[in-house]
């Protein structure tokens, strides 16, 4: 598992498996959110099976699957509460860890300064320089 820090409290990684959830609850993760729909991958990685053993291991978890198609603001402002609400840190995945910090960035739009957004981002490992358009209009208009 490769988890890359966003901000203090806000991890993005690849796709996790059961195996991971040990090294999530020593690294203090109190949230996990699944952002990657289980179309995508087999039975064994689905939320069901990751979020078994992520709650047996008293964590919570959010699933909020994410395609571009669904990256709309109702879902947006929905990852963005789960974030705020958790009591710790939060881990969100997805394929590679890109989708979870799009959604992240497009939710701190207009409460962060858009250079802030994308650095913190690219620091992390994630270009995002191409939402920098859809950032500002974010922020315009808030």
């Amino acid at each position: 598992m490769e988890m890359r820090q966003i901000t203090p409290r806000y991890f993005v990684s690849p796709q996790i498996a059961v195996e991971d959830v040990p090294a999530l609850k020593e690294a203090g993760i109190t949230r996990v959110i699944c952002n990657r729909p289980d179309a995508e991958i087999p039975p064994s990685h689905q939320a069901a099976a990751i979020g078994d053993a992520v709650r047996a291991a008293g964590i919570d978890f959010v699933v909020l699957p994410l395609t571009h198609d669904t990256m709309t603001p109702e879902n947006i402002a929905a990852h963005r509460t789960a974030l705020e609400s958790a009591e710790g840190n939060v881990l969100a995945y997805c394929a590679s860890g890109t989708r979870s910090t799009v959604v992240w960035s497009l939710g701190q739009a207009g409460t962060a300064p858009v250079d802030d957004i994308l650095g913190a981002a690219f620091e992390a490992g994630y270009n995002l320089e191409q939402l920098r358009p859809r950032l500002e209009m974010i922020a315009a208009t808030s």
